[in-house]
């Protein structure tokens, strides 16, 4: 069944979560959020280029002085956010990996996404909106990096379900590479009625499935708001997910495996929806 479209005004909001290690049991006065320890130098990077104000404490590793970190200390004097100097093990204790890159930072990340968030952010659109949809996605390498390849492809929002699925874990947060800082991350609670609601908006929900009749490159996605919807690796969608879309459309496998891993799928659609929309501009 056809529906009508409307054009969407383009999204950028900053008020996003940030890559997090582990909580140190302190909680907001809301009861809702708790002090993260983060590492790494792009979750740090980012957290101080977008919410430098929520940096409890910034702690460097005493005696490494190379270029990215150095880098990581211009940024925090640039904003007014003190460095302390602290041996490589405490930075070990404090953050439990021995991959923090020498950086870690207590922050108080600001609230999580809900449906309510989601729908507020389409209505400031001023282009046709772009979603990544996850479907019981539960790796958090997975979605970590299904992030930084929605960030690159210009999504406007990543959605998933609360309950069975991967959350911004630490690890997750640091395969994003600081895609955690830039794109809202939306939890919801019943995703097939996230779907309906997202269609009673003029978006298209598009679903991959292996069996579909037709592939993504036979598909014109150019026109339409888009929802773009990617299942769990092997089960692939729910059924009530795949009877909430408008169309599902299939990637070619030309050789012996018999599907790509989750965001190297997500990466290959959603690159293909901006090369059409692009080619669609360029002839208008």
């Amino acid at each position: 069944m056809s529906r009508m479209f409307t054009p969407r005004r383009k999204l950028r909001d900053t008020n996003e979560s940030a890559d997090c290690a582990e909580s140190s049991g302190h909680k907001q006065d809301t009861g809702a959020r708790a002090d993260l320890w983060l590492f790494g130098l792009h979750a740090i990077e980012s957290v101080l280029k977008n919410d430098p104000e929520n940096i409890i404490r910034l702690l460097c590793a005493d005696g490494r002085r190379d270029q990215r970190l150095q880098h990581v200390e211009t940024l925090a004097q640039e904003v007014g956010v003190k460095i302390e100097r602290v041996d490589m093990r405490e930075l070990d204790k404090l953050t439990r990996v021995d991959r923090h890159q020498g950086v870690a930072a207590q922050y108080r990340p600001p609230r999580s996404y809900d449906e309510n968030d989601l729908y507020a952010l389409l209505d400031r659109l001023d282009e046709p909106a772009l979603l990544l949809v996850l479907d019981g996605v539960t790796d958090p390498h997975n979605l970590g990096a299904c992030l930084r390849v929605a960030d690159g492809a210009g999504v406007h929002a990543v959605i998933a379900p609360k309950d069975r699925a991967a959350s911004l874990t630490p690890t997750a947060r640091k395969v994003a590479s600081g895609a955690a800082e830039s794109l809202p991350f939306v939890q919801v609670t019943n995703l097939a009625r996230t779907l309906d609601n997202l269609k009673q908006r003029d978006i298209w929900v598009i679903g991959l499935a292996g069996e579909a009749d037709h592939t993504l490159y036979a598909s014109d996605v150019s026109k339409h708001a888009l929802a773009v919807v990617m299942g769990a690796e092997g089960s692939g969608l729910r059924r009530l997910t795949r009877e909430s879309c408008d169309e599902l459309v299939k990637l070619p496998m030309l050789g012996t495996v018999e599907s790509l891993n989750v965001s190297v799928a997500a990466g290959v659609t959603l690159y293909e929806i901006r090369r059409q929309r692009m080619s669609k501009a360029q002839l208008a």
